[in-house]
C-alpha cells in the first residue's frame, strides 16, 4: 500500500496539475474559430506562483489535447502576456488547465521582416494572407508606392522568404502571389492627413522594429520622417498586429504635429476602373471594396473598420476614402484586411462584407478569460 501511495504522489509531481482552471467564454452567437486569446502575463502569475515559464504546457480538459500558445513580450525584455489560440462554439466555454512539461512547438503562422534586398520592403503574413509597404529606398524610383500591398495566399505556410529568393511572385506557383497595385495612393487601408481635398501622404517608412515574431501574433512598429502638413512638421509612428487565422491587422497609430489638437486624415483603398462591389457604413465604421475580376488571377476584396467615428466616405476616380479626426491624447486603433477568392474560403463580396461585419461584432462581443 505504502509503494502504491509514493508512486501516485511521484507521478502526480511529474505530472501535476495546476489548481486554476483558465476559462474561455464565448457570449456571442457565432463561433469563434482559431481565435487568438490574450491573458496579461502578470494575472497569470498571479494565479500560477509557481509556474515555471519554460516547463508548462497547456491542455484542454475536454479533449486532452495541447493548445498553442506564445509569450508575447510587446518589443520588451520580460513576458506581458500569454496567448492562447481556441475554438470557442456559440454561446459555449473551453476550459483549459496548465500542466507541468515541456510544449510542442508551435508551428510559427505569423511572421514579419525588413527586406533591405528588395529596395526597403517590409513584408508580414499569417496563414491566411500577406502584406507589405514600402521603405526609403524605394522612393523616387519606378516602382515608388506609398499605399499597403496585398500579396494573396491559397496556402496555409509561410512564404515571404521564398517569393523574396525566386523573385517570381507576381506569378501564381501554386501558393498565390502580387497582382495587387498600388502606386501613388493609400493601396489596401493606409492612412494619411487631408487638407481639403488633398492627401498629404508621409511617404515611406525609415524606421522599423519587430515587437514579437510568432507563432501565433506578429507585430512590429515602422516610424516616418518628419513632414509637413497645412505648414505644421508633422510626424507618424503605426503599430501592426496580425494573429494567425485571421484576414485582418490591427493598426495604433500615433501622429505628432504642432499646435492643433485635431487632424483630419482619412484612410483609402485603391479602386479599379472597372467596376467593383462597395460597402459603405458610416455608423458601423466600415468600408469594404471587392474589386473587379483581374483575369486569371481572381478577385482581392479589402476592408477597413474604424473604432473612431466616420465624418464621411467620398469616392474619387481613384480610392474609396473614409474620413476622420485624429485627436491628440486619445488612442487611435483601425482594421485593415484583404481576402482572395482564389483562397477557398471567401470567395465573393457577400461572402467577405459579411466576414467583415463578423469581424465588428467580435471587436465588441470579445471572448471572455476568467480562472478559477
Amino acid at each position: 500500500m505504502k509503494k502504491i501511495t509514493v508512486f501516485l504522489i511521484a507521478f502526480c509531481l511529474q505530472h501535476s496539475v495546476f489548481s486554476q482552471t483558465i476559462n474561455i467564454t464565448n457570449n456571442s452567437k457565432n463561433e469563434r474559430k482559431d481565435a487568438v486569446v490574450s491573458i496579461e502575463w502578470k494575472e497569470i502569475l498571479a494565479k500560477f506562483p509557481k509556474l515555471d515559464m519554460a516547463d508548462f504546457k497547456v491542455i484542454d480538459s475536454e479533449s486532452k489535447k495541447e493548445v498553442p500558445f506564445q509569450l508575447e513580450y510587446k518589443g520588451e525584455k520580460d513576458v506581458q502576456s500569454l496567448l492562447l489560440q481556441v475554438s470557442v462554439g456559440e454561446k459555449a466555454t473551453v476550459q483549459l488547465v496548465l500542466e507541468k512539461g515541456k510544449p510542442t512547438a508551435v508551428e510559427p503562422k505569423t511572421f514579419a521582416r525588413f527586406v533591405p534586398e528588395r529596395l526597403d520592403d517590409f513584408a508580414w503574413e499569417n496563414d491566411k494572407i500577406a502584406f507589405r509597404t514600402y521603405g526609403k529606398a524605394i522612393e523616387g524610383t519606378k516602382g515608388d508606392a506609398y499605399g499597403l500591398d496585398v500579396w494573396v495566399k491559397r496556402t496555409d505556410k509561410l512564404v515571404i522568404n521564398t517569393r523574396y529568393k525566386g523573385e517570381k511572385y507576381h506569378i501564381d506557383n501554386g501558393d498565390g502571389m502580387d497582382y495587387y497595385h498600388v502606386g501613388h495612393t493609400l493601396g489596401a487601408g493606409n492612412i494619411a492627413p487631408i487638407v481639403g481635398d488633398s492627401i498629404i501622404y508621409p511617404k515611406n517608412f525609415h524606421r522599423w522594429k519587430v515587437l514579437d515574431n510568432g507563432p501565433l501574433r506578429t507585430s512590429f512598429v515602422l516610424e516616418y520622417d518628419e513632414w509637413l502638413v497645412n505648414g505644421m512638421k508633422t510626424t507618424v509612428s503605426k503599430k501592426f498586429s496580425i494573429d494567425a487565422g485571421s484576414q485582418m491587422n490591427k493598426i495604433e497609430i500615433d501622429f505628432k504635429f504642432e499646435g492643433k489638437n485635431e487632424l483630419p486624415v482619412v484612410i483609402g483603398i485603391i479602386k479599379r476602373p472597372e467596376m467593383g462591389a462597395i460597402l459603405l457604413d458610416e455608423k458601423e465604421g466600415t468600408t469594404a471594396y471587392w474589386e473587379p475580376q483581374h483575369g486569371e488571377d481572381g478577385t482581392t476584396g479589402v476592408g477597413i473598420i474604424l473604432t473612431s467615428p466616420v465624418t464621411k466616405t467620398t469616392i474619387t476616380k481613384e480610392q474609396i476614402l473614409t474620413h476622420t479626426t485624429y485627436k491628440k491624447g486619445e488612442p487611435f486603433v483601425y482594421y485593415m484586411g484583404a481576402a482572395w477568392d482564389k483562397g477557398g474560403e471567401i470567395k465573393d463580396s457577400g461572402k467577405w462584407f459579411s466576414y467583415l461585419k463578423t469581424y465588428k461584432n467580435q471587436q465588441k462581443s470579445m471572448l471572455k478569460v476568467k480562472i478559477q
